[in-house]
């Protein structure tokens, strides 16, 4: 019983720094596409 409110505990932890990763990633990845985006336009013009 000790084993798996510990696992559960860690998990959840491993979630919420996934989750926060995640974000990061997602934050990321808009910024780049806009970026993207700028170029295209930059270019077409």
């Amino acid at each position: 019983m000790g084993n798996s409110l510990h696992n559960k505990i860690y998990l959840g932890r491993s979630s919420v720094l996934a989750s926060r990763r995640l974000r990061i990633a997602l934050g990321m990845g808009a910024l780049a596409g806009v970026g993207l985006a700028l170029m295209v336009l930059r270019t077409l013009k």
